[in-house]
């Protein structure tokens, strides 16, 4: 595949927990977002280049965002830090055709929830219990090279009710040791842009070695990525057939 027609990724990171929780830095030495850019630039049909919350602007210039593809976003701890003007400018570029995928905590980003209209509160708990996705598309892209189910062995639990609109795709349902379940893995279109939350992901687990959650990202992203689709003309329309009353105005 020829370098124009690659699919050009950001990864941001928050980069709070790796800076300061010694755990965290040392699972993670090149911080979540570099653990993701790892496996991804291993793709022939995927760039990879990252960004972070202490940079000017987070990272994600104006320059940035017009050349991104697919933006994915992993928040916790800090997601009142991050600026709404860049938020609004994320927000536009996912209407334009921006696909982003969404992991884990960032469920309470600005961003999801601007995009999704609700508060997307759930419940949670830390206890490093299994976790047991179920794939319930098994004919969905995101799916694909995935068994009927797969496990992660030690993971923070999320429980319904989760407060998201119900998703116009739903992917995977997660059930933890617990008892709880999730819709863990939830597709949505707005304006032209595509968008994925996936649930798998605490920064204190080794989730983002697992080689199914590194599957269903680079899926996602594929998934995610613009496509060539019809320009939409919004306002005044004139009629593409002739309308036969005497009380057309055909004048904009």
């Amino acid at each position: 595949m020829s370098e124009q027609h690659k699919i050009n990724v950001t990864i941001w990171n928050e980069n709070r927990h790796e800076k300061n929780s010694e755990e965290v830095a040392d699972l993670y030495p090149k911080g979540m977002h570099g653990a993701i850019a790892d496996f991804l630039s291993k793709d022939a049909e995927i760039t990879v280049k990252t960004a972070t919350l202490d940079e000017p602007e987070h990272g994600l210039t104006e320059k940035v965002l017009n050349s991104t593809d697919v933006l994915i976003w992993w928040g916790h701890i800090a997601h009142d830090e991050v600026s709404d003007e860049v938020v609004g400018k994320i927000y536009d570029r996912v209407i334009d055709g921006m696909g982003l995928i969404v992991l884990h905590s960032a469920h309470y980003s600005k961003i999801f929830r601007k995009l999704m209209g609700t508060n997307c509160n759930l419940k949670w708990r830390v206890a490093g219990e299994k976790e047991r996705l179920w794939v319930i598309e098994p004919g969905h892209p995101i799916a694909e090279g995935l068994e009927e189910y797969f496990e992660i062995p030690n993971s923070e639990m999320y429980g319904e009710r989760f407060d998201i609109p119900t998703p116009d795709q739903l992917v995977f349902i997660s059930w933890f040791e617990g008892g709880e379940v999730l819709r863990s893995g939830c597709c949505y279109f707005r304006g032209k842009g595509k968008i994925f939350y996936f649930r798998p992901g605490h920064e204190t687990y080794p989730i983002f070695y697992q080689n199914e959650v590194k599957k269903v990202i680079t899926n996602s992203v594929k998934w995610a990525a613009p496509i060539n689709g019809p320009i939409t003309k919004p306002g005044f329309a004139k009629p593409i057939e002739i309308i036969t009353n005497d009380y057309v105005d055909y004048s904009e």
